[in-house]
């Protein structure tokens, strides 16, 4: 039926009406905040206004947004100090520090209040780099740090060119074998492997370099003849080659790193890679291997303590992972027990301050539900974590002897933070004495 001009026309303003009150009223219950929300409208109909999504109010929430706090009464024993000397095996100086003497100077007193005796630094590459690492970090603190060597697979190479590489010249394994033993004659104590080895260096043709490639057995075997371990870092959280969906445990962490993922295609299974690097371990018995970040598969120990009995001369250690322990503490308790000639510490620092203090509170203590992390919202998943208590026996292991007798020049620089301690504790002379 045709409607009428002046129908129409009423129909127009009633409706204007209706939203003009509509917006009014907004405004008014809502205050500033919807006030500031915008008005633009299409030539159709009014835009929705957009209030915050804050979670008051009855308003949606957006997850990100979310930090709960949690209503436990519980036990907290928070600890500012490891109760025994620890050797980190996993941190960064040349990395996180940038040659920074004065961010040298404020971490080792870090290290002094938390007793942390001695620190592996991983980041001594081949070539130049060693050296001026082994400047930065002896040159007045040779005492408590202990580096370890890289290998430098592309050399002067074009980044963007594998066919360019150092590492598909012939003789590469031997020379690296060599470089490897003139560092060692400097006083490195072993050699750092990358996750870019399996997930990111190429060949000429573009795939990537197979972590149990036979070309560089040489340098695996170099290691074992002179008596250095390797730290091998193969693969990454599970949640990392899973697709970073509503259903993957990580999504707030790979949201903020989607190059982080592994996902897809164009990379190896972590099945694949965590077996290439088992095989590796296998060939050559006589290098001993540690397993970064617990093999990088903290969240199977059922299958690390599989492995640690396959493999006799696989270590593991724990850096950046108290958040996967931490969450399991039965298992990981019992497991760290069951190891404990096997596991070493590590945190992939240098960190603040407070992080430390959360692995002493993890190691421990048998808190319950506390942050593994300094951080909001926490890095590497939205969980808390448990402290495992671990017997003093455990704990002495876990954090100085194992280090002591696997890593060369580590039980010299033990021997010496001791005394260090001892003489600062010791009584001042009276001034009597003769």
């Amino acid at each position: 039926m045709r409607v009428h001009p002046a129908q129409r026309l009423y129909r127009f303003i009633v409706a204007h009406a209706r939203t003009t009150a509509a917006v009014w009223f907004v405004m008014i219950v809502s205050g500033p905040l919807a006030a500031q929300a915008p008005l633009s409208t299409s030539p159709d109909q009014p835009r929705p206004i957009e209030l915050p999504l804050d979670g008051s109010d009855g308003r949606e929430l957006l997850l990100r947004d979310f930090r709960p706090q949690s209503k436990l009464r519980v036990a907290s024993n928070l600890k500012t100090r490891a109760r025994i000397p620890v050797v980190d095996v996993h941190t960064h100086f040349r990395y996180k520090l940038r040659s920074s003497e004065q961010a040298l100077d404020d971490f080792v007193a870090v290290m002094d209040r938390n007793n942390i005796a001695v620190c592996v630094s991983l980041d001594g590459q081949l070539g130049g780099p060693l050296q001026e690492h082994m400047d930065f970090l002896w040159s007045r603190y040779r005492d408590r740090f202990v580096i370890f060597a890289n290998v430098d697979w592309r050399g002067d190479g074009d980044p963007e060119d594998p066919s360019t590489w150092a590492c598909h010249e012939a003789g590469f394994a031997k020379r690296t074998a060599e470089e490897l033993a003139d560092a060692v004659a400097k006083g490195v104590s072993g050699l750092k492997v990358f996750k870019r080895f399996g997930l990111g260096y190429r060949n000429p043709d573009g795939s990537l370099i197979k972590v149990d490639d036979s070309r560089f057995d040489p340098i695996w075997e170099a290691c074992g003849r002179l008596e250095i371990p390797v730290i091998i870092h193969t693969a990454d959280p599970a949640a990392f080659f899973d697709p970073i969906d509503a259903s993957n445990e990580r999504w707030e962490e790979l949201s903020r790193h989607p190059d982080w993922s592994f996902h897809g295609e164009e990379y190896p299974s972590r099945e694949e890679l965590l077996a290439a690097r088992n095989r590796v371990i296998a060939r050559h018995p006589d290098t001993p291997f540690i397993g970064a970040h617990v093999a990088n598969n903290a969240e199977d120990l059922a299958e690390v303590s599989r492995w640690l009995e396959a493999y006799p001369n696989l270590w593991i250690e724990t850096a950046s992972r108290i958040a996967e322990l931490g969450r399991q503490p039965f298992t990981a308790r019992e497991f760290l027990i069951k190891h404990a000639d096997r596991v070493m510490f590590g945190t992939d620092g240098p960190w603040p301050e407070l992080r430390l203090q959360i692995n002493w509170r993890f190691f421990e203590t048998r808190d319950e539900s506390f942050d593994y992390s300094e951080k909001t919202p926490p890095p590497q998943g939205f969980w808390k974590i448990y402290g495992v208590d671990l017997p003093d026996r455990v704990l002495r292991k876990l954090y100085v002897e194992n280090a002591e007798a696997l890593i060369p020049g580590v039980a010299e620089r033990i021997d010496a933070y001791r005394k260090s301690m001892a003489d600062e504790s010791s009584p001042a002379p009276s001034r009597n004495a003769p």
